[in-house]
Formats: C-alpha cells, sequence, structure tokens
C-alpha cells in the first residue's frame, strides 16, 4: 500500500491463491478396453508400455498393446519395471525407450509402473540426469523447460494416485534414501481407470494400497491451510503442493468415507466387485485430492523408512528387501496424527469421524483419530510398527536424517517440524 510518498510492503504476506489441477480421466468397469483408442487420438505412431513383471503376468499389459496395435499404432511393451523403482531401473528403462523415438507412453500398474513412466517421459524429451530434477535439498531442483509427450496412466491397483500427480518417487540406492520429482508436466496426460483391474490383487497388497489411499486423504486434509503460506515469490512456480483447499477438501473427505466402508471388505474378498469399484473410486478421489494439497508427515518418514531397509520381505510382493509405500506410510501414522493435533483439532475429530462413521468430541482428543488408525491397520493385518521392518533405537537417528530432507512434504505439516519432535514420533513408531 502508498502511505504519502512511501510505499510500504506487508513484511510477509499469506498466500491468496492456491491451483488446482487434474488430468482427464475415463473411469468404469471394462474402460481399459478404450485405451487403444485413446492412443490413437494422441495422433501417436509409436507407443511404449511400460509394466512390471507381475502385472505383466496378468495379460493386463499385452492387452493394451494389442488393443493399441489394433488402433493402428506401433507398440511394444518394456516389462521389466521395478516394484519400488531406483535410480538404476529408471535407468534401464529410459536406455530401452531411447533404442527408438517413442510419440507416446502408457503404464499400466501400480505408482512403480506410472513413476516409471514419468521418469522416461521426462529424461527421453529433456536434458540431464533424474538427480537434477528432483526437490532439494537431495537434488538439483531443475524443471523441465518444455512440454513431455503424451503419457497414459491405467492403474491396476487402488492406491498410489499417481495417475492423477505431478510427482515421480524414486529410490536412490546410493544415497538410500527415497525422494521424489514434482512438477506440473509430469502429470498424466489422461487416466484409464477400471476397477475390474484390482480384482487379482492379493489381500497385502490391497491392504497396503488401500492404506496409501487412506493416507493421501488424512495428509491432504490435515494439511496447513493454502492460506496459512508464505505467499509465493513467483506466482507463475507455486510449489505443486499448496495446502488443503476447499477443493481438495472435498475429495478427500469423500475418498475417508468410502475407505472407511470398503477397505475391510476389499481385503477379505477381493472378488467382492462393489468394494473393488468403490475403493478405486476413493483412490481417485485421493489423487485428486493430495496431488494438490500435498502429502505431509507420514509420507516424509516413509520415504527413509523405506530407503533404508536391509531384510524386510513383504508378504504379496517380490521376494526383495522392501517396504511396500502404504505398509511405510502407515507406520508411524498414528503417531504423527496425535502429534499434528493442535493444529487443527477439528480436523482431525472431522476425520476420525468421516473414517469410522462415529461421533468424535474434544473429550476424544488426539487419541480419537490415532485409535480408529490403529483399529483399521489391525483389522487388515498391516505390520505393527517400525520393528516389523527390522529397525530398532539405533535407527532413529538415520531416519530422523532422512526425513528432515523431505522438502516438499515438510512444507505443508500442520506444526513445526523438529529432529527431537520427529524422534519421539519414531520411537513411539518402533
Amino acid at each position: 500500500m502508498v502511505i504519502g510518498a512511501q510505499t510500504v510492503s506487508h513484511p510477509s504476506p499469506n498466500e491468496s491463491v492456491f491451483t488446482w489441477g487434474a488430468p482427464p480421466l475415463k473411469f468404469g468397469t471394462g474402460a481399459l478396453e478404450e485405451t487403444g483408442r485413446e492412443v490413437a487420438a494422441t495422433g501417436a505412431r509409436s507407443c511404449l508400455v511400460l509394466t512390471d513383471p507381475g502385472v505383466a503376468a496378468t495379460g493386463l499389459a499385452d492387452r493394451v498393446r494389442d488393443l493399441a496395435l489394433k488402433a493402428g499404432v506401433h507398440t511394444e511393451v518394456f516389462d521389466r519395471v521395478a516394484v519400488e523403482p531406483t535410480d538404476a531401473s529408471i535407468e534401464e528403462a529410459v536406455a530401452f525407450a531411447r533404442q527408438q523415438d517413442r510419440d507416446c507412453f502408457v503404464a499400466v500398474g501400480g505408482g512403480s509402473s506410472m513413476d516409471t513412466a514419468k521418469a522416461v517421459n521426462l529424461l527421453t524429451t529433456h536434458p540431464g540426469e533424474l538427480l537434477d530434477y528432483v526437490t532439494p535439498p537431495i537434488g538439483g531442483g531443475r524443471v523441465p523447460d518444455g512440454p513431455l509427450k503424451p503419457l497414459i496412466a491405467v492403474p491396476t491397483t487402488a492406491g498410489t494416485g499417481s495417475e492423477s500427480t505431478t510427482i515421480c518417487v524414486v529410490d536412490f540406492l546410493g544415497l538410500h534414501l527415497k525422494a521424489g520429482v514434482s512438477h506440473a508436466r509430469l502429470r498424466p496426460s489422461l487416466a484409464v481407470i477400471d476397477p475390474l483391474t484390482t480384482v487379482s490383487l492379493p489381500p497385502q497388497v490391497t491392504a497396503a494400497s488401500g492404506m496409501d489411499v487412506l493416507s493421501h486423504s488424512l495428509e491432504s486434509y490435515t494439511s496447513v491451510r493454502f492460506d496459512a503460506k508464505p505467499a509465493a515469490e513467483d506466482p507463475m512456480r507455486r510449489p505443486a503442493f499448496c495446502g488443503a483447499n476447499p477443493i481438495s477438501d472435498v475429495w478427500c473427505e469423500m475418498s475417508l468415507r468410502l475407505v472407511g466402508r470398503y477397505l475391510r471388505r476389499a481385503v477379505m474378498n477381493g472378488r467382492d466387485l462393489e468394494a473393488r469399484y468403490q475403493m478405486m473410486l476413493a483412490s481417485t478421489y485421493a489423487g485428486t485430492g493430495f496431488g494438490n494439497a500435498g502429502t505431509h508427515l507420514p509420507h516424509a518418514n516413509a520415504y527413509p523408512i523405506a530407503g533404508a531397509v536391509e531384510d524386510y520381505r513383504a508378504e504379496g510382493y517380490p521376494e526383495m528387501p522392501m517396504v511396500p509405500h502404504g505398509q511405510a506410510v502407515s507406520a508411524t501414522a498414528a503417531s504423527v496424527f496425535r502429534w499434528t493435533y493442535p493444529g487443527d483439532p477439528q480436523r482431525h475429530l472431522r476425520a476420525a469421524e468421516l473414517l469410522s462413521g462415529q461421533t468424535f468430541t474434544a473429550t476424544d482428543g488426539a487419541e480419537a483419530l490415532a485409535h480408529v488408525l490403529s483399529e483399521l491397520m489391525a483389522d487388515i493385518e498391516m505390520p505393527r510398527g517400525l520393528r516389523s521392518f527390522g529397525y530398532d533405537e539405533d535407527d532413529i537417528d538415520t531416519l530422523v536424517a532422512g526425513t528432515m530432507q523431505q522438502t516438499r512434504q515438510l512444507a505443508v505439516v500442520p506444526r513445526p517440524v523438529t529432529p527431537a519432535a520427529l524422534k519421539a514420533i519414531f520411537h513411539e513408531s518402533l
């Protein structure tokens, strides 16, 4: 504002604008059968389908290839995507993609396939290495200076939400840490979502994927409000995670209701088609919510939990040391939401109500949401605590250090995060 001849600026004005974006999507039973025509509609003459060996064994990726071939597009399948992708596995996929020019990419699978496809699309259309694009302080924070090629995402799990987001998460083996690349241009150009693709998922994969959906919704719903954050220095470069906002709130609330009603059913009986349909819908809602508002501390904690694991083997997943993402985000969730409760008590109580169908008051306090989460996790037999993954007190400093580097998530936590607070959360989660 101007007073007399002097211009007086506000010391640190808050943000007044939020951003929201999502890809076009096709949702419904049998939607997979329309993928070939969608590939052709991009104008592509050649296409690469990316998937992992487990999904490839179901025949879904081959079906997409055949549909694209029938539509007149030369199409190949790369079926060596790593579950929980690493920088090494992405380098292999990029090298394969560079063998010939591709006009379009299709990701068929869970978050691993979609994140790998995003990275392949980025690194075959722009110079540099993956770490150059990772959020600081881990990476260089470079941004793509032009468009990427069309990417169609076909999720086969009700969980990751990567079909809706701008985010690609990678396990950097040399750093023993997961980190992400985030930019609007990484968002798929179309999501084709067919609940039938999830029917064959094993119970523990269904459970872990469902906890990822739940964590997306809870973290976005309880993240710091967009208008309680400092204003962006450059309005054309606002961060992808803008904080809780009126649009994302609606999607998160609907997702929480559906997860509370249908996750147990989907885990107990994978052929319960209503439960599969509703969990896929919950995942879609959550993806459009967290892809804009952002995830916070459970996800920030999950990256070092998954990145530093040595011997844990997860039921229903490939025989390799890994903590599935849904297990990693849920491992500290109850403790985190006890700790974040003072940041917005009403939001936490409302989330507990949406998830459980019960009524809670301030008397229930920080235990309400933590109790609902713990009860659900017990019912679907999620691992109990970090010791399940092989961690103990001696590992806490390593986990804290890894979390403190996740600046993208820490920016929307509803309380200031300190190493001391993280130590207490990890200790309580053992």
